[in-house]
């Protein structure tokens, strides 16, 4: 895939700053993630797709990574410089080169990295690469409009709500969840 601005969208992205590492996610990161997967099941409560236990692990990061091959998403694991350890994933997802716009989802970040500032860094790497590399001019995050957590980090970067999308999947207790959706715009961006 090419954007306007040439960029190969197969060449390996790494994204830094100093306090955050993204790189690609690969299959053999689950001895980096496993950890989180069987310690900390909750982290999956607002997600659609679970990654709790070592099969859910494992077919995360394999799907993740057949999409990635696919063209479709862009994972990344991140690795937190100031703890020197992996700290979770997150990735672009519904690419519309054409449309100028994807998003970014699939975040999550084991409870000790929770609340760290972690995020921020990770999104504002994320988001810069969207709109200065990839020529980007919308970015769209979604959450279950319950994960109070996320929608406020959200709206933290600047992001706006533009509404609900009612009973949009199926979280693993089996109910259904409203999507909240926010977006930030290219001239919203603050560089």
């Amino acid at each position: 895939m090419k954007t306007s601005s040439n960029f190969e969208f197969t060449e390996k992205i790494i994204l830094e700053d100093e306090r955050v590492i993204l790189r690609p996610l690969e299959n053999t990161d689950v001895e980096h993630l496993l950890i989180f997967s069987l310690t900390e099941p909750e982290l999956w409560e607002y997600s659609l797709i679970t990654a709790a236990g070592e099969k859910g692990i494992k077919s995360y990061i394999n799907a993740a990574v057949e999409a990635r091959h696919a063209q479709k998403e862009y994972p990344f694991i991140v690795f937190d410089k100031q703890l020197n350890t992996y700290a979770g994933s997150t990735r672009f997802y519904d690419i519309q080169l054409t449309n100028k716009c994807l998003q970014v989802g699939y975040t999550w970040y084991g409870m000790q990295f929770q609340g760290t500032g972690l995020n921020k860094h990770c999104k504002h790497l994320l988001l810069e690469f969207a709109f200065e590399k990839m020529r980007m001019e919308r970015v769209e995050f979604r959450a279950d409009s319950q994960n109070t957590r996320s929608i406020a980090a959200m709206k933290s970067l600047g992001c706006k709500v533009e509404g609900i999308l009612r009973s949009t999947g199926l979280r693993p207790d089996g109910n259904r969840h409203d999507s909240i959706v926010l977006s930030i715009l290219r001239n919203e961006w603050k560089r």
